[in-house]
């Protein structure tokens, strides 16, 4: 009798890969987790996968008829390796893709926009998560959580705008609902947490949780574009400063349904995220 077909979740070290592949073992399914370094997730079979070493791509796909996308980080044209992959996962008999995007681009958009457009074109089935800033860019390895242990400061271009931020946790259970529920979504959903903040407001939350202070510094685009330049691709790094500017000018200030409406519960707020992930510590 041959195995059961699989799930394949790239990205499987990520913020919402590892989420999302723990989720679809804890209900059952045959899961392949594929990253770089194929570091094992538990319950998973552990696979070696890397967007730009094409040399892993048939190996990883074989058995899956499902596949969660996450886009190579930092690449600014990430349909240029994503496309054929996704040409070669459909002539290898998977059936449905989901695509972890971001709310600030649209089908068609830069970045993961053109992969987005391309997917109706590729699979029958599929589905395009458009999450919000992520509430662990706060808690986690990112270089805003970075700053605040080491500094305690947020530093953004993006004043006093508001970011409907959404966990990863939220993220993932959307994902693993996509991946698995017999009607695919066949459209895109913008993912939120329960309420828009700043990140005056994030700075508050945070402060009173680790009862530490941690301030919001706001500069200036250019200078967050040079800032980030430091470490990652210039043109990669001008478009998060655009997306900064963006949210100053009220580009993500809004919260959605989504999470709710397809998991049945509601999402968590940032303060019980930050207390569950840095945990509250004694005055």
């Amino acid at each position: 009798m041959s195995a059961p077909r699989a799930v394949l979740v790239t990205g499987a070290t990520g913020a919402t890969g590892g989420r999302t592949a723990a989720r679809l073992v804890a209900a059952g399914l045959r899961v392949r987790a594929a990253s770089r370094a194929a570091a094992p997730v538990t319950g998973a079979e552990p696979v070696r996968f890397d967007w730009y070493d094409p040399a892993t791509h048939q190996a990883t796909l074989d058995g899956a008829d499902r596949i969660y996308l996450v886009p190579p980080p930092g690449d600014p044209d990430p349909a240029a390796v994503m496309l054929p992959f996704l040409d070669r996962a459909r002539t290898a008999g998977a059936r449905r893709a989901v695509l972890l995007s971001a709310s600030s681009i649209p089908e068609g958009g830069p970045a993961a926009g053109v992969v987005h457009r391309a997917l109706p074109d590729l699979f029958d089935e599929w589905a395009v998560l458009r999450p919000s800033w992520f509430m662990q860019n706060f808690t986690g390895a990112h270089p805003h959580a970075q700053s605040i242990r080491s500094e305690g400061v947020i530093l953004t271009a993006t004043g006093s705008g508001r970011v409907g931020f959404v966990d990863a946790a939220d993220i993932a259970a959307v994902a693993a609902r996509a991946l698995t529920d017999p009607e695919a979504l066949n459209g895109d959903a913008v993912l939120t947490g329960p309420e828009a903040l700043s990140h005056d407001d994030v700075a508050a939350v945070l402060s009173e949780i680790t009862a530490a202070p941690v301030v919001h510094r706001r500069v200036s685009r250019e200078h967050m574009r040079v800032r980030l330049g430091a470490s990652i691709p210039p043109e990669f790094a001008a478009m998060l400063a655009d997306m900064d500017h963006a949210i100053a000018h009220g580009a993500e200030d809004r919260v959605t349904d989504a999470v709710e409406r397809l998991t049945g519960r509601a999402p968590s707020g940032f303060a019980a995220v930050a207390r569950r992930e840095l945990g509250e510590r004694a005055r």
